[in-house]
């Protein structure tokens, strides 16, 4: 097992999932050690795929995943051994702020600011739905009280803050458009380009900043390879994933069918 674990270290070692991987395989062994079930925080799609990852790797676990509601985006992680007979309980609460939606514009962005501006670890906080007059937030269910007790504004605006129900969360519904679109090569540039409706310097200058991942892991080259089946997200605009890469047309640009999500 030990060779195991230094292999998948080694695998995400000088990568931005460098920290996610050792704490999840350190924890993916206690469980192996154990022989029971233990729940991990919330996690980003990236940390999911390397659970799955390390769980393989690994062997004699067993791992599943939820987030409060279908279609989650952070979702926590349930490592149970093999011989773990029972069902894992997520362990996921609701928490409804609410604040008069005629006089404050509240989103994501403010409600999680405020959030980690208490102090609160994000790995407690699984995803938030912003409306006009409230945010739901899946939280650690341990967590209730704090945030009932804590979370009295967001954004400079008074909120009032209690314990919902998951049965009042809504599947996620996402906006989606295909693209057809034809570029010079399968470069992350090029991509990001045909896909967010941007110039290729633009493009360029953008993943120079940081602001877009591939697969959730933040591009650190305008030349990275794309291939069928990767998602590219960029801050503020949503994320494109690569449906189709349907060849070379005449002129020897590469055909694509993007589908963008909003």
């Amino acid at each position: 097992m030990q060779d195991a674990r230094d292999k998948i270290i080694r695998y995400y070692k000088g990568t931005e999932g460098e920290a996610s991987a050792v704490k999840l395989v350190d924890f993916a062994t206690q469980v192996i050690k154990s022989r029971k079930c233990k729940l991990t925080g919330f996690l980003s799609p990236f940390e999911q795929e390397m659970t799955g990852v390390i769980a393989n790797s690994l062997g004699e676990l067993n791992v599943d995943f939820y987030g409060g509601y279908r279609g989650a985006e952070r979702q926590r992680a349930a490592f149970c051994h093999e011989d773990f007979k029972g069902t894992p309980n997520f362990e996921i609460a609701v928490i409804k702020a609410e604040w008069n939606g005629e006089f404050a514009r509240l989103g994501h962005r403010d409600v999680l600011g405020s959030i980690l501006s208490l102090g609160v670890d994000r790995e407690y906080i699984g995803d938030i739905i912003a409306t006009k007059d409230c945010a739901r937030i899946l939280v650690d269910k341990k967590m209730c009280d704090y945030f009932t007790l804590n979370l009295t504004q967001i954004g400079g605006t008074s909120v009032q803050t209690v314990v919902d129900e998951l049965e009042n969360i809504s599947a996620k519904e996402e906006r989606t458009k295909e693209i057809k679109a034809t570029v010079a090569s399968l470069r992350a540039d090029s991509i990001a380009a045909a896909g967010f409706g941007m110039s290729r310097s633009k493009a360029t200058t953008e993943i120079a900043a940081e602001k877009i991942k591939l697969n959730w892991q933040t591009v650190k080259n305008a030349s990275q390879s794309i291939k069928e089946g990767d998602v590219l997200s960029m801050r503020g605009r949503g994320r494109l994933e690569v449906a189709e890469v349907r060849g070379q047309t005449k002129k020897g640009r590469v055909g694509v069918l993007l589908k963008r999500f909003f």
